[in-house]
């Protein structure tokens, strides 16, 4: 595919890798801007100067020692920084009240209370840096409500607003749950007129709504699968913001995420026991016993391995899988569960693993090297997700010959074909009702397709030649950008 090579691209991001990660969002960006690179665009990205990414690359360059953003009647100081990785420049903005925390939004008790004038200060800092930097990019790509003021901003500011006349602004919603809600009294804080303060702009049944500005003021919306681009203007999955995304049904478009597979591939994954693909499956069993003795349980185990990677948060699904539990120990099942989130299911999790120390493994943690080993050693991925804008685990699974129990949600159901209703086809096994009874049922149908030596493998072998490679998305994404700049979408 050729690009133009004067295409220039901004991203705001509250993470991205390999610098920092909650959620598939750093993923995303981090992928996307490399791709981007490759299509040799202009690409930079913006990131806030945490305190995890300060200890991990304490080299990065400082480009001003001292810049500032008005917020309201404050004016906050701070550096900014760059770094460069595979091709793509880092900027970070640095202020240590806001960002050098022992984490990025919160602990698991709750959000920090200053989270919507960290994100609004980030937001302002970063088109503060860019008129230093004299850069007036064609595409500034902001992302979830951490960086929904940007648009705002570009266009109300009047500090920066006319710097940026000839810029366009594309909003990407990763998941609308996450709004950014705050009380009404906020809004000055954010350098944000009470004039705002109404139903078509800010306000939220009384209190404010960062949300709102990504999607009142971008140019355009998208969203990571064209699944949840329909599913958001529904009353069940629109979070309240339906109707102010049917008023912009028409400026909405769905990209379904890539995997990257340069860092997913079983052929080359030094995390893991053994490298396979398609023609030397066999050594996926010594991923299995690797990993089964690495998280303490009997490595002669050779019945079906549950997985599960995940944020431990009701949308998730974490309730349909520890209603689950008891059922799937009984069946005989063993199942290894990594992640972190909220407290009430980080305990009720250790909970069921004290209760069955011999079939169940849980690590509260982030651990890349555990996560490879899990997508590589397990014979199935679970995510009952409730919702899932897109997902990009079970992308991971398909590769990793570890097919997907899904609920047939957003970007689950774009890339999930069940197999049962399709045994031609079929990579994963779907579920429609958000309720362990459903769930189950659909785990007892991969089972039995698991214990069939000869349909199993043809199922495995088949799911690892399903591609979700980033080319094709960054493609999809030049071609809005540029709808966007010449103001067809």
């Amino acid at each position: 595919m050729v690009v133009k090579k004067n295409l220039s691209i901004s991203f705001i991001s509250p993470e991205a890798l390999p610098f920092v990660k909650t959620g598939g969002l750093a993923d995303v960006v981090g992928s996307l801007s490399r791709q981007f690179k490759l299509l040799d665009l202009d690409v930079e990205v913006f990131l806030p100067f945490y305190k995890q990414i300060k200890e991990k690359n304490p080299g990065s360059k400082v480009v001003f020692e001292q810049l500032s953003a008005k917020l309201g009647y404050r004016e906050i100081y701070f550096c900014l920084r760059k770094t460069s990785y595979q091709g793509v420049d880092f900027y970070f903005v640095d202020n240590e009240d806001f960002f050098h925390r022992d984490n990025l939004y919160g602990t698991s008790f709750g959000d920090y209370p200053d989270n919507l004038i960290r994100f609004a200060f980030f937001s302002k800092a970063v088109l503060v840096s860019l008129i230093a930097l004299n850069s007036k990019p064609d595409i500034i790509h902001s992302n979830d409500w951490q960086t929904a003021l940007v648009p705002f901003y570009m266009r109300k500011d009047r500090d920066v607003s006319k710097f940026f006349g000839r810029s366009r602004s594309l909003f990407t919603i990763h998941n609308l749950a996450y709004q950014g809600i705050g009380p009404s009294d906020t809004l000055p804080l954010l350098g944000i007129d009470y004039d705002f303060f109404t139903p078509g702009y800010f306000e939220f049944y009384g209190k404010i709504n960062l949300m709102k500005a990504g999607i009142i003021f971008s140019e355009v919306i998208s969203t990571v699968s064209k699944g949840y681009a329909r599913e958001i203007l529904t009353e069940e999955f629109g979070c309240g913001l339906q109707g102010l995304l049917q008023k912009r049904k028409n400026d909405i478009y769905g990209i379904l995420n890539g995997a990257d597979y340069s860092l997913w591939d079983p052929a080359k994954d030094n995390y893991i026991a053994a490298n396979y693909n398609q023609e030397s499956l066999s050594n996926k069993y010594l991923c299995k016993k690797d990993l089964l003795h690495e998280v303490g349980l009997d490595y002669s185990y050779t019945g079906p391995l549950l997985g599960v990677i995940s944020r431990l948060a009701k949308q998730k699904g974490i309730d349909v899988l520890i209603s689950a539990m008891h059922d799937i120990v009984r069946a005989g099942y063993k199942i290894i569960i990594l992640g972190t989130g909220e407290e009430r299911y980080q305990q009720a999790l250790w909970e069921l693993s004290r209760i069955y120390p011999d079939k169940i493994a849980v690590r509260v943690a982030f651990d890349d090297s555990l996560a490879h080993k899990i997508e590589a050693g397990c014979d199935l991925f679970l995510m009952p997700s409730e919702y899932e804008p897109c997902g990009l685990n079970q992308m991971y699974s398909l590769k990793y010959a570890t097919p997907p129990v899904v609920r047939a949600v957003g970007g689950l159901d774009d890339t999930v074909i069940d197999y049962t209703q399709s045994p031609l086809r079929g990579n994963g096994f779907k579920f429609r009702r958000p309720e362990a009874g459903d769930f189950l049922n659909a785990l007892h149908r991969a089972v039995d397709v698991y214990n069939n030596k000869d349909k199993w493998r043809e199922l495995t072998v088949r799911a690892m030649s399903f591609d979700f490679s980033w080319e094709v998305s960054a493609g999809q994404y030049v071609n809005l950008y540029r709808k966007i700049i010449k103001g067809e979408s």
